[in-house]
């Protein structure tokens, strides 16, 4: 008789690996160095981005790799540092930030590392992923063919977008980026939105929230909040981690409109870090990396080859200077341009959008022939009316001089309703389109 003897199992094994896992020596740094926003480890051997967690006496500091030298490595805290010292130990995790993703997080507010804030409970994921990716080839990606309704009247129009473009809202402070944001995110007719917060004063956060963006917008959206008072780190993060949710719906075939208020202050947060690594600033004090880091962040919006992931990015133009060094690098990269103007705005003109100095890129590819008519011909009549304005100001102006001179005098009013629109109301592209062509026909300046 044959004896066969029995084979141990996959569990059995299982569980010695993860004894010899937790039996393993641990290997223990130490701070040697606290000085200004970063933290120098030594006697670890880490890898730029990898999470590190600092003993501060009673609690644990995380902080990321974000410098290498010969013998030590510069961590920026994830949080205060108060109690941190010299010589605390330091462990490494072994790996960089990750965060949970899946269809449970919409309705959801994150914190800048992907944790739950709104005390809503525990997230329900269905995968862990690292904050960092590879953006789409340019290869694969799916052209940008079909239009994307805003909501909005004078964007669907007259800076029409498409699904998988990059747009970027320019404005300075105070002139309603954030309400316009709020009406996109309200009336877009994209399946999700992913709302990232980045450099916030707090007192607006649960305002945007509960007035603006309301309970109907909040259902389908999953916002991204890192305030003001946030280390460096965790503010840059936070744009990462909106792109990294969004990138998620993106590849379950989902059309997902991202949208971040502000682009300029996540690029403020890599300023800090660079300088506190050591970078040599360069134009206007931002180090050569802020640079490289719009371009990585701005690249994995876009299509894929299935879902798209439509990029609204606000970016706060310093002292109304379109041409900034932040504002003119997004502006190179983005696929158009929406400029919200401070005149309209003090007059209680909203949104405030300036739509002559306003364009759409992939407007072209994504409207018929008809609807680039009927735009083109209201551009014309509002560029005629700003030429002339001096000479309608001061009474010089003589009717019959220019025909859209004249048009846009006469229909005044109707312009002004047409590009004016309430922060509460929604707008479908449909009926924009069809109160566009009426109003050129009733002008008469069809051509």
């Amino acid at each position: 008789m044959t004896v066969q003897l029995a084979t141990p199992t996959a569990r059995p094994a299982g569980r010695w690996q993860r004894a010899l896992t937790v039996a393993r020596p641990q290997r223990v740094g130490v701070v040697r160095s606290v000085v200004g926003l970063t933290v120098e480890v030594t006697g670890l051997p880490l890898a730029v981005g990898d999470l590190v967690d600092i003993d501060a006496g009673g609690w644990t500091v995380g902080a990321e790799v974000v410098g290498l030298g010969r013998d030590s490595s510069r961590c920026m805290p994830l949080g205060p540092v108060d109690g941190l010292r010299i010589g605390a130990p330091a462990r490494s995790t072994g790996h960089p930030l990750t965060i949970g993703v899946g269809q449970g997080l919409l309705g959801r507010v994150l914190d800048g590392l992907g944790r739950p804030i709104d005390g809503k409970g525990p997230l329900r994921v269905e995968d862990s992923v690292p904050v960092t990716a590879q953006a789409p080839s340019a290869l694969e990606r799916a052209r940008v063919d079909q239009p994307l309704s805003l909501g909005v009247r004078v964007l669907d129009t007259l800076v029409t977008a498409g699904r998988g473009q990059r747009l970027g809202l320019f404005a300075g402070s105070g002139v309603g980026k954030s309400s316009l944001l709020s009406m996109i995110a309200r009336g877009t007719d994209a399946t999700v939105n992913v709302i990232a917060l980045v450099g916030e004063r707090g007192r607006e956060v649960r305002e945007f929230l509960e007035d603006d963006l309301g309970p109907e917008g909040l259902a389908r959206s999953v916002v991204v909040v890192a305030t003001s008072d946030e280390p460096p780190v965790v503010r840059l993060r936070a744009a990462f981690t909106a792109t990294r949710v969004a990138e998620y719906f993106r590849d379950q075939g989902t059309d997902v409109v991202l949208m971040m208020d502000s682009l300029t202050r996540a690029a403020m947060a890599q300023r800090e870090i660079g300088l506190s690594v050591g970078e040599p600033p360069a134009t206007r004090g931002y180090p050569p990396s802020t640079f490289s880091m719009l371009a990585q962040l701005l690249e994995r919006a876009g299509t894929g080859s299935t879902g798209s992931v439509t990029g609204i990015y606000t970016v706060l133009v310093d002292g109304d200077d379109h041409n900034e060094p932040i504002a003119d690098a997004a502006r190179s990269i983005l696929d158009g341009h929406v400029v919200l103007d401070r005149k309209l705005a003090v007059t209680g003109h909203f949104p405030s959008v300036d739509a002559i100095a306003s364009i759409s890129r992939v407007a072209s590819r994504v409207t018929t022939a008809e609807q680039r008519a009927a735009a083109t011909a209201l551009r014309s009549v509002l560029a005629a009316r700003r030429q002339a304005q001096d000479l309608i100001d001061v009474g010089a102006y003589v009717a019959g001089s220019n025909p859209r001179v004249d048009a846009a005098v006469a229909h005044a009013d109707a312009i002004d309703a047409f590009l004016r629109q309430d922060v509460a109301d929604t707008v479908d592209a449909e009926q924009s389109w069809g109160h566009l062509s009426a109003l050129v026909a009733g002008m008469g300046v069809m051509s």
